[in-house]
């Protein structure tokens, strides 16, 4: 990926997964479940953003474009065609 934007929120998103796993296996997730809730919550957050630039991101659709029709799976060329 080109794009500096599309970095930025996969390292976020990242960031949130591995602050949710951390949460989870936390000793005070047994007693309190609010924290790995939130943090479920954000990292959700972060991927939904990540998710919404691609859809409009220039570098991202141009790597799609790129990609030979050979190699897509044939169920797709169905619903291209």
């Amino acid at each position: 990926m080109a794009c500096l934007t599309c970095r930025n929120l996969e390292r976020a998103y990242e960031a949130e997964i591995s602050e949710y796993a951390e949460a989870r296996a936390s000793v005070c997730y047994r007693l309190s479940s609010a924290l790995a809730a939130q943090k479920n919550v954000d990292m959700e957050r972060a991927r939904y953003e990540l998710e919404e630039h691609r859809l409009v991101c220039a570098s991202a659709t141009s790597v799609a474009k790129l990609l030979p029709e050979r190699d897509a799976p044939k169920r797709s060329r169905q619903l291209v065609a």
